[in-house]
């Protein structure tokens, strides 16, 4: 994509956001703290769990990346290779993998604000690794760019996954990282070709379930 996401602010889950949660995942929320990030079309994308569930089990991945079609599309780069590309770029870049541990460490510092987790990595393999695209693309929608390198990269790499509107009709409700997507959009389709056209449409992709790693 030309233009990811912009950051939203953490927000308490509304009844609505609970529903649509429950509609992505195909069952109700664990754990449930925040909405970390918020689609364009409305809906959460990323939500903030608690470090430890309601029953006390460790949960290391504080940002869950619920979106279906983004899951979808992050399981497809996952199957065509890109983790292993990038684990071996880690292994022959010091400069990435530096600023890979700082995105470990700014997991880590986020998680530890909620609770601390003794003797738990922070999620998706950082520092050393990439394990799973899902948990960086999350921390990459929830911090921004300039964060985590490897999220943002896999983070381009996605079509538009909001286009076609709503993954699920609970709880949609246009927000402004809409207007604020389509304008980033607008103004680099015109920085590269001189038209004051929106650049076309990235065909969304379908449904995955959880994240690997932490079921």
């Amino acid at each position: 994509m030309q233009s990811p996401p912009p950051q939203t602010e953490s927000q308490p889950p509304t009844e609505a956001d609970i529903a649509a949660f429950r509609e992505q995942m195909g069952r109700p929320p664990r754990g449930l703290r925040a909405i970390a990030h918020r689609c364009p079309c409305g809906n959460p994308d990323v939500v903030e769990t608690a470090p430890r569930l309601e029953d006390g089990t460790p949960f290391p991945t504080t940002y869950y990346l619920t979106c279906p079609r983004a899951a979808s599309a992050i399981g497809t780069l996952e199957s065509e290779g890109v983790m292993r590309e990038m684990n071996e770029r880690l292994a022959a870049d010091p400069d990435l993998a530096a600023a890979y541990r700082r995105a470990h460490e700014d997991y880590l510092a986020r998680r530890d604000a909620i609770e601390v987790l003794e003797g738990f990595p922070s999620a998706g393999g950082m520092p050393d690794r990439v394990k799973c695209l899902h948990v960086l693309v999350g921390h990459s929608l929830v911090a921004g760019p300039g964060v985590n390198p490897l999220g943002d990269e896999a983070l381009a790499m996605l079509p538009e996954w909001w286009r076609k509107g709503p993954c699920v009709s609970a709880g949609a409700r246009p927000t402004a990282g809409a207007d604020a997507a389509e304008a980033a959009e607008v103004t680099a389709s015109t920085e590269a070709d001189g038209t004051d056209e929106p650049a076309g449409e990235s065909e969304p992709a379908g449904r995955v379930g959880e994240t690997r790693e932490d079921r």
